[in-house]
C-alpha cells in the first residue's frame, strides 16, 4: 500500500482486528462458562450424565434426556449446541460452537473429534469472525480424533474414520476416510 488512502485502509483494518466479535453478554457467558467447566463439569465423576447435562442446560444447551457428555469434553459456547436421544461424546472431544452445533439421535461422536463451528473470512483484509453452524445427522459417527469443519453438513448415519477431516458435505450412509475426507464406500448391513 501506498500514499495516505492506503495508510488509512490499513488502519481500519487495524482497528476491526481489535475490535472484539463478541458482545458484552457473550463475553461474561464465556467466562462463567469457563469457570463451571473448569470445575464443577469436569471434576465430576465420569458417570454423572445428568449433572453434566443439567451445567450445560444451564448455560443454552438444548439435549435430550439420554444425551451423554463425557467429563473431559470441551465445549465452548454451549448455548449454541443440540443434541438428540442417546447420542454420546467421548472424552476430550472439542465442540466448538461458535457458531450453531446440530448433533442428531443416535450419533457418536468419539473421543478427540473435533467439531469446529468457526473460522474467519480470509478474503477480507481484517479477517473477521465467521460461526457457520455444524449439522450431524441422526445414526452418524465421527470416530477418534476426527475433524469437523465449519458449515459442514454430515448426512444421516454417515462415518468419518479416525483422524479424518470432513471439510464438505458427507452424503447419508457413507463411509469416509482420510485428509481431506474421501468416500470410501456406502455403508453395507447384515442381517438387522
Amino acid at each position: 500500500m501506498s500514499g495516505a488512502g492506503g495508510l488509512a485502509e490499513e488502519d481500519a483494518v487495524l482497528r476491526a482486528r481489535r475490535t472484539s466479535p463478541y458482545s458484552a453478554r457473550e463475553k461474561f457467558g464465556r467466562l462463567l462458562w469457563s469457570m463451571v467447566q473448569g470445575t464443577l463439569f469436569r471434576l465430576s465423576f465420569h458417570n454423572w450424565y445428568g449433572w453434566r447435562r443439567m451445567l450445560l442446560r444451564a448455560f443454552g444447551a438444548r439435549l435430550d434426556a439420554t444425551a451423554n457428555v463425557r467429563r473431559t469434553v470441551l465445549v465452548e459456547c454451549p448455548w449454541n449446541l443440540s443434541m438428540g436421544a442417546e447420542s454420546s461424546v467421548g472424552d476430550r472431544a472439542v465442540l466448538y460452537c461458535l457458531g450453531p452445533v446440530m448433533i442428531g439421535a443416535r450419533v457418536t461422536v468419539s473421543q478427540g473429534a473435533h467439531l469446529c463451528a468457526g473460522s474467519h473470512d480470509s478474503r477480507r483484509r481484517a479477517m473477521p469472525l465467521l460461526r457457520p453452524p455444524i449439522d450431524i445427522g441422526d445414526d452418524a459417527w465421527i470416530a477418534a480424533d476426527a475433524f469437523v469443519g465449519p458449515r459442514v453438513r454430515v448426512g444421516e448415519g454417515a462415518i468419518l474414520g479416525a483422524r479424518a477431516v470432513a471439510l464438505g458435505d458427507l452424503e447419508p450412509w457413507t463411509i469416509y476416510l482420510g485428509n481431506p475426507a474421501a468416500r470410501v464406500r456406502a455403508r453395507e448391513f447384515e442381517g438387522r
